[in-house]
């Protein structure tokens, strides 16, 4: 399987609900860096898994919507602890959404002889040791 990996990052504040987070029940803040993974069993008719650029835009537009936010606030994450985990998925599906849509081109639908982007992957990186993903089979279904 073929795949490209496109990279970003993003800012928030958030606390978290539960004695098993210790301090981080406190605010605080984290700087995710991310990291979005296509993938596809063949190459499209111009021999590429998607276009890098689309990929990068998508990625980046849907990244600041959280960028600087704090995620206490949002009323979509009202009574969630919004753990690396959970927001990898939060990631996901909205990213899934606009393939779905159409957003990373042509290449990204199934045509005939060619499956399209068949699989995703995003994983939000805390630090240099730790880290969270989110994968499935596109299109995803919730």
């Amino acid at each position: 399987m073929y795949a490209v990996n496109v990279r970003d990052h993003f800012m928030i504040a958030h606390s978290f609900q539960g004695a098993v987070f210790g301090p981080a029940q406190r605010m605080h803040g984290a700087t995710y860096v991310v990291d979005l993974e296509l993938r596809r069993q063949a190459l499209d008719a111009d021999g590429i898994v998607v276009d890098i650029g689309l990929a990068t835009q998508v990625l980046r537009e849907e990244l600041a919507a959280l960028n600087f936010q704090n995620l206490d606030d949002m009323p979509e994450f009202k009574g969630r602890n919004t753990t690396t985990e959970f927001l990898s998925r939060v990631i996901f599906d909205r990213i899934a959404a606009r393939i779905a849509a159409g957003a990373l081109g042509v290449q990204a639908l199934p045509t005939v002889g060619s499956p399209g982007l068949q699989h995703m992957r995003v994983t939000l990186h805390e630090s240099h040791v730790a880290w969270a993903s989110y994968e499935g089979a596109l299109p995803a279904t919730a």
